[in-house]
This record gives structure tokens, sequence and C-alpha cells, in this order.
């Protein structure tokens, strides 16, 4: 079996072949990355001299690029994703360009190299928002799209895609919407390793308005069992909703982290909220726990103990990726500026 695993080295693509390579030994996996800011190569150095494991540095937009990745594959698991909401408000194009049109080129070379399965990684985001004031409701795989930031509507434009060639051209797919994920070699843009990587630095950490608002974590290895269940067994044309059980909201999380490091709580500190902030997610992922024995086997506590001793023992690995993120946007403000 050959898999070929788009946006491999980022935070949860990286994650999930590392899963996979150590679990099926007699599978092997390509990675197409194009290396943009998240995308990493330290995170796999352990697999890269593994024969079963080929890295091809190449954009999904580029037709040349997903051809030669393509070739000879069986299952398609497709990461690839401009992710970061806070970026597609201040920049949307890109979202636009590499979350619908990337994914329209894979399909298409999926398409004609009749891939057996085509696997869509979405989020819980394309469904909007629930109401903090009822706690019993949650998304399910037949909740209505109501996306309201660039980065979830470009979300949602790739998982109506995926069903539109399954619905026209007969392509074999499925699509899992997660709720967010945490864990090893995230990039601290993102809320938990943030907060963590500041804890550690005594710097602030920035809780969006009142910190009220509440998302579900899953544990990133649990997401990677789910996602090897779906293609193992899942069925062709379905959608599954991923949840990890563990709805939190901002305050909540810095005050577990900061308890987990030993920091004061004069660290917390209230910013600006986002433009369209959503309230709460939460994921009632009953379909797949009943159809394919799905159950996430770590709990938030256990998670984010395992998850700030990774950050406190590869220190070297954020600093520098920090360091080079910086770098990088200073250069692009200097660049926006002679323009």
């Amino acid at each position: 079996m050959k898999l070929l695993i788009t946006g491999g080295s980022g935070f949860i693509g990286s994650n999930f072949i590392l899963y996979m390579i150590e679990k099926y030994p007699k599978y092997s996996f390509v990675n197409l990355d194009k290396l943009t800011y998240a995308g990493n190569l330290e995170t796999l150095k352990s697999v890269e001299n593994d024969p079963r494991y080929t890295f091809i540095h190449g954009d999904i937009c580029n037709r040349d690029d997903v051809e030669r990745a393509m070739d000879g594959v069986d299952i398609v698991v497709h990461f690839a994703a401009e992710s970061h909401v806070d970026r597609s408000i201040t920049g949307p194009a890109v979202f636009v360009q590499t979350n619908v049109i990337g994914t329209q080129i894979l399909l298409d070379a999926a398409k004609e190299n009749k891939v057996k399965r085509f696997h869509h990684v979405s989020t819980d985001e394309v469904f909007g928002s629930l109401s903090l004031d009822n706690p019993e409701v949650k998304f399910t795989e037949e909740t209505p799209y109501n996306p309201h930031s660039p980065y979830s509507a470009s979300k949602a434009g790739s998982d109506h895609l995926v069903r539109a060639y399954h619905d026209t051209y007969g392509l074999p797919i499925t699509i899992s919407n997660c709720t967010n994920n945490y864990g090893p070699y995230q990039f601290p843009e993102k809320v938990i390793p943030l907060f963590i990587t500041n804890a550690m630095n005594d710097k602030p950490l920035p809780i969006y308005g009142t910190g009220k608002a509440v998302r579900d974590y899953i544990f990133v290895t649990d997401h990677c069992a789910g996602i090897d269940l779906i293609i193992h067994k899942g069925k062709d044309g379905e959608t599954y909703c991923l949840g990890g059980h563990a709805e939190m909201n901002g305050l909540e999380v810095a005050e577990t982290i900061l308890k987990a490091t030993g920091k004061p709580e004069s660290l917390k500190t209230f910013v600006k909220d986002r433009k369209g902030h959503d309230m709460r997610y939460a994921i009632d992922d009953s379909k797949i726990r009943r159809e394919l024995g799905y159950k996430p086997s770590v709990d938030f506590e256990e998670g984010i103990k395992q998850t700030i001793d990774w950050y406190r023992n590869n220190q070297e690995w954020w600093s520098r990726i920090i360091s080079k993120e910086y770098l990088d946007t200073t250069r692009a403000e200097q660049n926006k500026t002679r323009d």
C-alpha cells in the first residue's frame, strides 16, 4: 500500500507519518510539502533514511509537483492547508489559493490516477459557532455549514469540492472534521504551544476578549488514530467527526498551562478579541465511535502534561522556529514598505 501525505512536514501531517510508518511496516509513504513557515523537515529526521519514506518538495497548487507525487499512489491523505485563522483575516487570498485551488488540483490528479481513496482532513470550524448557553448541543456530520472566517470558508469550499468529485466522477472519498489538535511539533502560533512557550519565557499569555470562547481539544495521536480507522474501515463518500471530549475556554487553558509550568497567573493578559470570533466548538463523534470503534486514548490532563514535557525538552527546536518566523515576518513587512 502506497500513501501520499500532503503537508506531511506540518504538525498533524508529520505526526501522522510517524504514527503510520511505525504501525504499518509494509506500507510506503510519500510526503508532498511546500515547506512554508509551518513545515519542518526536522520533525521527520528519524525516518528520512527509511526506504519506505520519500519526501517531495512541492506545491499542491503546482500540477507537475502533484503528478509526480501521485504516481502509483493507492491512498491520498490530504492535510496540506493554510490553517491559522488570524493570518486568514489579514491575508485571505493565499487561503483560497491553497485550500480550494490546491485541493481541486489534487482531486483532478487523484481521479486520473484512479486512487482507491482520497481522504480529506477538515475542521469543525466549517460549522460556525455554537452557543455557550446550550452545552449539550454539538456539531455532527449533519450540521449545516456556516463558516465565519476566511480560513473556515476556504476549508468549507474544499470540503464541498471533495464531495462534488465523489458525486460527479465517482472518486472514492472520505472526509473528517476534527476539533483543535495539540501535542508535539506544533508551530507556536497556535494557542497551546504559544501559551507553553510564552510561559517558559516568562512572557504574557494573550487571551482573546474575556477568555470565554470554548474549544474542544484532541491530542494529535488520537486524531492520527481516527484517520487511520477512516482510511481503512470508513465507508466511501462518508464524513466522520473527530472529537477529543475536552472542552475548555481560553482562560482555562491559560490557567492549566501556568499551573503545570509553575508560572504566576499574572502572566495572563487579555487582548482585543479576534474579528468574527466563534464562541464555541464541540464535536459529537458518536458516529465514528459506533461505526468504526474510535475512542480517544489521551485525556486532556495527560495530553497537556506530555505536550509541556515535549516543549520543555525541545527548546532548541521551537526557539529556532520562533526566531526564523520573526525574521521572515520582519522581511515581509520591509518588502511591503519598499513596495
